[in-house]
């Protein structure tokens, strides 16, 4: 999946497929996750958010299926 990077602290890039609903996130530490069932809007919001990592931590984290993949 092709990420953008992102200004953020915490995340390094993001990238989503709209066909699977698959947000990819890469995290400054390393790590890289997939969120399972993330409609298109999340994604955008989390794009054009003032702060991604607020955004995350409230929208996303906990709330969508997950797992590592690296």
């Amino acid at each position: 999946m092709k990420r953008i990077n992102v200004t953020s602290s915490s995340v390094k890039s993001i990238g989503y497929d709209i066909k699977s609903e698959i947000l990819e996130i890469e995290f400054t530490r390393g790590a890289i996750y997939h969120y399972y069932e993330v409609i298109p809007r999340i994604f955008c919001d989390l794009i054009f958010a003032d702060s991604i990592g607020k955004y995350f931590a409230s929208y996303i984290a906990k709330k969508y299926n997950y797992e590592e993949i690296s």
